[in-house]
């Protein structure tokens, strides 16, 4: 093919990316504001357990919450709902992702909390159905992934607000080969898109008496889209004057989170796609790794928290499920429980679990019977309590 008709033929695959892409900003445009948890006369909490050591941990983050929520449970200002169903048994025998009665039931509640799910790989003894994790972010347009990083012996307390839907990953799979010489990918990055991640992660500050959010992208080379992620962020920062904004550049960020001098200035950090996922894993190792850390997903409707780590089908063939570790999810708890307007039950659910894991550490959790097992160890962090 000759240069000028391959020329031709990306102009007409960048116009078709470019139409979905107006598309997408329309349907962004049409959203209505942040739910007001505040404002509603019951907050549906929906538990699903998930499968492999999901329903074991999980069923132990619904006791701490039930603890720590038992007065607004009998008021009738919060509600639990346990979901079941999102099993990969299920998952496959409905060939869906999510299964359409199971998906009913998550969009009947406010905020989830989600166990462990298994996403089938190559030589796994099931068919090749998309992640429940993906699915999720779809059907609920989950924009926001939110990792916090906490650390209290060095002084670290991060809470970092990656954009979940736009960046270098939104087109991952829409890039081409121009010529054999060619190659392209895209990134992008929408006013209404980056609005909504910005209030997100400024409202989150302003409910959780946080004073500072940063920024962090790299506008001084990638000038435009990264340039107006970091000139609306500014713009969002205006509405919030008792919360300081700055901005970093990506690579000195990774620099700074080392800088034990340095490190403690930051709180909130909000940041696109990439630079998100970079930088939560950077971050994540001061606290023990990506396992060890709670997960959100929030749109403006819907909002999902989850342990970031897998369903550990090994444990459950040996029998081990009673004694996984429940810490990721119980701090997935607390994520919800800030999001939902409860900060002062989260910085105790917070203080209990750094006594627990980092602190006291009466229990030690090792995934076998030499070590407690997850029911013992959610009850010595409500004794925390």
């Amino acid at each position: 093919m000759s240069d000028t008709l391959a020329i031709e033929a990306a102009k007409a695959k960048f116009e078709a990316i470019l139409v979905k892409q107006l598309e997408r900003v329309r349907r962004i445009e049409e959203q209505g504001d942040f739910i007001d948890y505040a404002a509603l006369p019951e907050i549906k909490i929906g538990v699903v357990g998930g499968d492999g050591i999901g329903p074991a941990i999980t069923g132990q983050a619904l006791r701490v919450l039930q603890f720590l929520l038992k007065e607004e449970t009998a008021s009738g200002k919060v509600k639990f709902i346990e979901i079941t169903g999102l099993t990969i048994e299920n998952r496959v025998a409905q060939n869906a992702p999510i299964p359409a009665d199971v998906l009913t039931q998550i969009k009947n509640c406010d905020v989830i909390l989600k166990g462990p799910t298994t996403t089938p790989r190559k030589g796994d003894p099931w068919p090749n159905i998309e992640s429940a994790n993906v699915a999720m972010r779809k059907e609920l347009d989950l924009f926001a992934n939110v990792r916090p990083v906490r650390v209290p012996e060095k002084g670290i307390d991060w809470t970092f607000f990656r954009e979940n839907t736009e960046g270098a990953y939104a087109l991952g799979s829409d890039g081409f080969n121009v010529t054999d010489d060619l190659a392209v990918d895209f990134t992008v990055a929408t006013t209404e898109g980056t609005r909504r991640i910005a209030r997100a992660a400024f409202d989150f500050a302003r409910a959780n008496g946080k004073k500072r959010v940063t920024a962090v992208t790299k506008a001084n080379v990638v000038k435009t889209t990264d340039g107006k992620f970091l000139s609306i962020c500014a713009e969002i920062s205006k509405d919030y004057p008792e919360i300081a904004f700055d901005d970093w550049y990506i690579d000195i960020m990774t620099a700074k989170l080392v800088d034990e001098k340095r490190r403690t200035d930051f709180e909130v950090l909000v940041l696109p796609n990439l630079y998100g996922d970079i930088l939560t894993d950077e971050a994540a190792e001061f606290q023990g790794g990506v396992g060890t850390a709670g997960s959100a997903n929030l749109g403006k409707r819907y909002a999902m928290f989850e342990a970031i780590h897998g369903s550990a089908p090994r444990m459950v063939s040996e029998g081990r499920a009673r004694y996984a570790d429940p810490c990721s999810i119980i701090r997935a708890g607390a994520m919800l429980l800030a999001h939902i307007g409860f900060g002062g039950k989260a910085a105790s659910l917070y203080k209990a679990l750094d006594i627990c894991t980092a602190g006291e550490r009466r229990l030690k959790i090792t995934g076998r019977s030499d070590g407690a097992d997850s029911a013992a160890f959610a009850d010595y962090i409500m004794e925390k309590l």
